[in-house]
């Protein structure tokens, strides 16, 4: 093997960046107004990899997403979820490149306050 195709060593990711990554991202869509807390008996059991709106689990070096999200009104909820969807696995693979195995976009609520002027 030459020096120029080993790897100088082993890169580990973080549950935290992957989570984080999947939330900038989910927050960036536009129609998005912000991402809903895991219930906690939610969270308790999927305490590893779970953060506010965001559940991460990695199984076989393939990133699982479980996102929970209030889309703000007058949006196709249909279409909005399947931007999320595309625009978190996107990231994910171009960012860490690890394979991305399912990103699932629960909506917890729909945001009808007013638009701020």
């Amino acid at each position: 093997m030459s020096d120029q195709t080993r790897s100088p060593g082993k890169t580990t990711i973080a549950p935290d960046v992957l989570i984080q990554i999947a939330k900038l991202s989910t927050l960036s869509v536009p129609g998005v107004s912000k991402l809903a807390t895991v219930a906690p008996e939610v969270n308790r059991l999927f305490k590893p990899g779970a953060s506010e709106g965001v559940k991460i689990t990695v199984e076989n070096n393939q990133v699982y997403a479980d996102l929970y999200v209030i889309l703000r009104r007058d949006v196709n909820v249909r279409d909005i979820s399947r931007l999320i969807q595309n625009q978190v696995a996107r990231a994910i693979v171009e960012m860490v490149g690890m394979e991305v195995g399912k990103v699932n976009v629960h909506v917890e609520d729909i945001d009808y306050s007013e638009p701020v002027a």
